[in-house]
């Protein structure tokens, strides 16, 4: 069986994953705490970037959950971050419903914004580096909303997107058009992409 035990920490290649996954799912701490490493600073930044008052601590919560549930799991890689993130969006759904009957609401910081945009596509979200990048986001409907950061920051495939959201993949690529065409209209010509076909994931 391949080691990952020699480089905690460092990431989980698809190789290993599955070795990884078997030794977390007999109990194997290292193990656990490589996909922790792993899957955990997107988690928080997605939570991050929805608006989560505490997305350290929800991330938390969702990792418990998630280990919690790992021994009925079954998939590769790709499976396990789709496993991960609908754990992770319905708990922020729950706090999200939760505060809205408290009225409470969450200042923005951009200092805090660890959001990854991993292709040109993303650059209308990316050069935003002020307190806008929130307010453009709020802006947009719910579904549109939870489909750009689910692809942006979470870097999610529209088919694991769909799976999360429970939608259909050609539901969630219209969404993503509409979104982006929206954003399109708020930025200027030259800080934003021509096409939304630059990624080769849809």
């Amino acid at each position: 069986m391949p080691s990952s035990r020699s480089v905690p920490g460092k990431g989980i290649n698809a190789d290993a994953f599955p070795a990884v996954l078997l030794a977390a799912q007999s109990g194997a701490s290292w193990a656990c705490t490589n996909l922790w490493v792993d899957h955990a600073p997107a988690v928080t930044a997605f939570l991050r970037a929805r608006g989560s008052y505490e997305p350290e601590d929800l991330t938390s919560e969702v990792f418990l959950a998630v280990f919690d549930q790992l021994d009925r799991f079954r998939g590769g890689e790709a499976e396990f971050r789709t496993f991960v993130f609908t754990i992770a969006y319905r708990r922020l759904v729950d706090e999200l419903r939760k505060r809205s009957k408290r009225g409470h609401d969450v200042e923005w910081s951009d200092e805090l914004d660890a959001r990854r945009s991993p292709s040109a596509e993303h650059e209308a979200i990316e050069n935003l580096t002020d307190a806008s990048a929130r307010a453009v986001l709020d802006g947009l409907p719910p579904d549109q909303r939870n489909v750009m950061v689910l692809r942006i920051v979470a870097d999610l495939t529209v088919e694991q997107v769909a799976e999360i959201l429970g939608k259909r993949p050609g539901a969630v690529k219209a969404l993503q058009r509409r979104a982006l065409q929206t954003l399109r209209k708020k930025f200027s010509a030259g800080r934003t992409p021509t096409a939304a076909s630059g990624d080769s994931r849809e």
